[in-house]
This record gives C-alpha cells, structure tokens and sequence, in this order.
C-alpha cells in the first residue's frame, strides 16, 4: 500500500511517497515546499499530486504542534490543519495527523546504524523507554513507552517548559528575555532562532557592534553563526555555538529523566546533524551528564544523533500501516 506522508514544519513542508516492501520502509518522489509561500497543507497536496493521479491507500501527516481531535493549528505557522478537511481533500478515510516528533519517534526502529551517529554508547543492552529531542525552527520532544512488547510514542509540547537558568549568564539572558517575551521557554534558545537569540545577546554583552551579514537580512544568520563557529574564524560565533551546544545538553538531559529513557535518547531535527564536530567535543555530553545524584542513571543511557532526514516520513509510514497505532 502507498501512503502519501507529510513532514510539516514552520519553515519547510516535505511530502513523499512511502511503502514497505521486503528492504523495509521505502520513501520515494519526496518534495520539499517553503511553507510560507502557501496558504494551506491542501494547497501543497494540490500542488504535489497532478490531476488525475490515482490516490494512495492512506496518508499520514506530522505536524510541528500539538493535535487536538483532529486539528492542529501549527506553532510557528498561522496553518490550522484538520483531518477531517484532509480526509475530503483526497477523498480517503485512512488519513492520519499526528505530532511530528510522534511521527519521528515512530521512524527509529526504521532506521538503519548508517543514520545514526553515536555521542555516548551508555550501557551495554540496555532496555526500557526511548525519547526524542530535536531542535529545529522550533524544540520538538516526543516519548517511547517500552510496555516489554513494543514502543507506543506518544508526543509532548516539552519544548515550551520554562527555560531553566542556571548560571549567572543563563540569568542575565532570561531577564533580557523576559522583558521581550514574558514567558521564555526552552524553544525560545534551543532552536535555529534560539541560536540567533543567543548570538545577539553576545554581542550585547561584548558591546560588539553587529555584523552587515546580520543586518542586512541577506543570508539566514543562524547557518552563517554555525559556519563561522565550526571554521574557528569569529570568537563570538564560536562562543555562541559552545553556549547553545551546553543548553541543548541540558535539556536533553532534562527530558531524559522525565521520560525514564534507558533505552536511549535520540537528536533529531535540523540542528544536530548541522552542528555535529560541536557535538561531539565533551560538552554536550557533560552538560546532559551534569544532573547531580542522578548522574549514574544517566550515564547508563545511549546519545545518538539523528542524521537521515526520512525518518519521519518513515515513522508516518509505519503508523498508518499499523492503522492509525492501535
């Protein structure tokens, strides 16, 4: 059976083909359209599916917030998303709309060891629950519940926890924050704008002047942040990127306890694999280690960053080939 899948986002939407077949989950004729630049989902089908195409068996759609009966109104997207409304646009009843780091956490088991790109191996055999963390346009975090049959996901909105200040600086900036958003949330640092935001608060605290390449809006800053860090060649990108790398730590650990996840914890998303050396130096590691008496149970739990950007249109798959989860 073809399912046509949907990995929606505020900054890109991607919609592919998926089936499975005797190598696995196979994900073909795979598209990526600028969000922004559409009114609706639907359009994008329209736009994606030339008339008169036969449909597919189902499709499955993941949706960067929460779902609600049915309905999602995207977090970082004036979209709101019905399953009902999808159901009739393509004239099927097997359609399916999820959160996308439910979608994500339903594609691990698909992935082979080549996607996968290890910071810590915790403890040999380990078992029990799984989480996901993804840091990308917004703070994805998702569950794996090990019942001792198999995974059930299920999604949270953790990304929009209160942000934790731990150091002096960590405080300085969420009082600068405050004053801008009132509520400041994980999200709001751990993401591409959360790396812009840290970057420009920086320079504040350098009285550094910005960049043209900041201000002229010509090229999206957080890539270039990123670039400048890895090369070594701006110390106050470099600064950035190690600050957001010991943040993106420390929630990751955070969710780690929440979720109990002795099977493992996975990065997903944009970010991780764009800023992998920077992962991998000892400090995101030690970041999400630095939990006080809780250190052991962490440092028994295998890190792996995510580094296939099918994995959701995969999870999609596999959800609506096992009928909806159930």
């Amino acid at each position: 059976m073809q399912v046509l899948t949907g990995d929606i986002g505020g900054t890109h939407t991607r919609l592919a083909m998926g089936c499975l077949d005797d190598n696995g989950i196979r994900i073909t004729r795979r598209e990526t359209f600028p969000s922004q630049d559409y009114a609706s989902l639907s359009d994008i089908i329209t736009r994606y599916r030339p008339a008169g195409e036969s449909p597919p068996g189902a499709a499955a759609f993941g949706v960067a917030g929460p779902v609600r009966q049915g309905v999602s109104r995207i977090t970082n997207l004036p979209w709101e998303i019905s399953r009902q409304q999808l159901a009739s646009h393509l004239e099927l009843d097997a359609v399916y709309l999820l959160n996308d780091l439910e979608a994500m956490a339903w594609g691990i088991g698909s992935l082979e060891p080549a996607e996968l790109v290890g910071l810590r191996s915790g403890c040999a055999g380990a078992a029990g629950n799984r989480a996901v963390i993804a840091a990308g346009t917004g703070l994805g975090q998702a569950g794996l519940y090990a019942d001792g049959k198999r995974f059930r996901p299920f999604a949270t909105e953790g990304g929009h926890a209160d942000f934790a200040a731990q150091t002096e600086r960590d405080w300085l900036l969420l009082q600068h924050l405050q004053k801008r958003h009132g509520h400041v949330s994980w999200e709001r640092l751990v993401s591409g704008p959360g790396l812009v935001t840290l970057y420009e608060f920086v320079l504040q605290q350098h009285k550094a002047a910005a960049p043209a390449w900041l201000t002229a809006g010509e090229e999206a800053p957080g890539p270039h942040i990123t670039r400048l860090a890895l090369e070594a060649t701006d110390p106050l990108c470099v600064e950035t990127l190690h600050w957001f790398v010991e943040l993106y730590g420390r929630e990751a650990g955070n969710v780690a306890l929440k979720m109990n996840a002795t099977g493992g914890l996975y990065l997903g998303g944009g970010v991780a694999p764009a800023i992998l050396p920077a992962l991998q130096d000892g400090r995101f590691i030690e970041a999400f280690l630095d939990k006080g008496r809780m250190r052991p149970l962490l440092e028994g739990m295998s890190v792996q960053v995510i580094c296939s950007d099918l994995v959701a249109h995969k999870g999609l798959v596999r959800y609506a080939l096992d009928a909806g989860g159930n």
